[in-house]
């Protein structure tokens, strides 16, 4: 049988739909993209002692992101070279001063480099000595880290980090900036979501504006009956009322929400909820970051219009709310979202509840919202396996966007540019060197 050939599936304004259902062009963009691009791989705070680690998967490959002796975080693959035993079991823990093998016994460094192994004598006359590098773990080609997000590459050529991220890269500024000192932490709780369609689906959604008032209209009327009746009875409503009331924007409003696609795939969809209430904790967290940075600062880096930054092909960020949902594909038609959260170092308890809140009520497994997207995505892979009809559309506003430098800019919040930007990206990541 032929191998189908990525460039008959992707047109200017529409997509085949074996792009999201072929086990070929899947078992390709894991060789082609996942196992070639910068993958997020966690933060520095999630290793924060020698011995520390933290397991994960690019492509299909399984790694392990460790902090070394050295204090230096590095990323190996969790594979002993005896006979191929993971390493490590757990998701995360301190593995001590070495790793050890649970099969064997034998024993690495962290950084990887053979420490021991028994009955040293029975490899005598073989290959495998102590200064084969068969014998130590293998890492990474490629380890970089932007503000305490560490990044890795299996590939050994390819693009910096810096140059994969471009301007997406405010996606860690704006979170860090938030912060009086300029840093965050992870939560370690990670809420995982394990959604039954293809991971396109989901890095299309985070900015589509069209969708939230269709898809979540239940939850935002709710919450908007709620919150108008607390604000009548007491002056005003906590603000996370505001997170789930803000999905009932009409259509006209969300139409005036530009979304900004960059080169790779990357792209912002600006701000649409207003999260600088002038209440005392709002003040209170204002003047810590005035004292760190000064006015001008504070109001540059809590002025930004951002909702959320996507970092193409799996990783979305809403840096005014400190959280984090990265994509781990695991075949055309299932992928693990994992959803993170981080705190702002130095700034009030306060804060860090109010993004709590969005946490639990918008992005965690038990939410309304979520529960919406996850069945509307299922769905989408199930009609796209069927027979009725080749092709999904993206010609919403299709030759209406603004293009300068590459990079377009949506004239309405609910043009399909999003999708068509990602889809381009896709072709290029799929195509190269063919």
């Amino acid at each position: 049988m032929q191998a189908i050939d990525p460039r008959t599936l992707v047109e200017p304004d529409r997509v085949h739909r074996l792009a999201y259902t072929s086990e070929e062009i899947f078992e390709r963009e894991i060789e082609q993209i996942f196992e070639k691009i910068w993958i997020y791989c966690g933060h520095e705070s999630q290793v924060r002692k020698p011995g520390d680690y933290h397991t994960l998967t690019i492509g299909r490959q399984p790694m392990i992101m460790v902090r070394g002796r050295d204090n230096k975080v590095r990323v190996l693959y969790n594979r002993c070279p005896h006979r191929g035993v993971q390493l490590c079991g757990n998701t995360r823990g301190n593995v001590g001063g070495n790793f050890v093998c649970s099969y064997h016994a034998w024993s690495f460094h962290l950084d990887g480099q053979l420490e021991s192994m028994p009955l040293m004598k029975g490899y005598e006359g073989t290959r495998l000595t102590r200064d084969n590098p068969d014998c130590h773990m293998k890492a990474a080609a490629r380890v970089d880290s932007y503000r305490g997000f560490v990044f890795a590459s299996l590939a050994p050529t390819g693009p910096t980090l810096a140059e994969f991220l471009g301007d997406a890269k405010v996606a860690f500024d704006d979170m860090c900036d938030r912060s009086p000192e300029g840093e965050v932490e992870v939560v370690p709780v990670c809420h995982r979501v394990v959604q039954h369609s293809n991971w396109k689906f989901f890095m299309e959604n985070q900015m589509d504006a069209l969708h939230p008032s269709v898809t979540h209209q239940s939850t935002g009327v709710a919450a908007t009956r709620v919150e108008k009746k607390i604000a009548a009875a007491s002056g005003h409503a906590p603000l996370y009322y505001h997170y789930l009331s803000a999905f009932a924007t009409p259509f006209d409003k969300w139409d005036g929400v530009q979304t900004v696609n960059y080169p790779r795939g990357h792209g912002i969809l600006k701000a649409y909820m207003g999260l600088r209430p002038q209440d005392p904790d709002t003040k209170a967290y204002e003047k810590l970051m005035v004292k760190a940075y000064g006015h001008d600062k504070t109001e540059e880096f809590l002025s930004r219009s951002i909702h959320h930054v996507l970092i193409y092909p799996y990783l979305s960020v809403q840096s005014p709310l400190q959280q984090l949902r990265c994509l781990r594909p695991i075949s055309p038609s299932e992928t693990l979202s994992e959803i993170w959260h981080f705190r702002l170092k130095g700034a009030p308890e306060a804060i860090y509840r109010r993004s709590l809140w969005y946490y639990n009520l918008v992005n965690s497994p038990a939410t309304m919202v979520n529960a919406d997207d996850l069945e509307n995505w299922s769905k989408g892979q199930w009609g796209l396996q069927s027979r009725g009809g080749d092709w999904v559309s993206f010609h919403r506003e299709f030759g209406r966007d603004t293009t300068e430098n590459g990079t377009t800019y949506s004239n309405k919040g609910t043009s399909e540019a999003v999708m068509r930007s990602q889809f381009k990206a896709w072709l290029d990541y799929m195509t190269e060197g063919a």
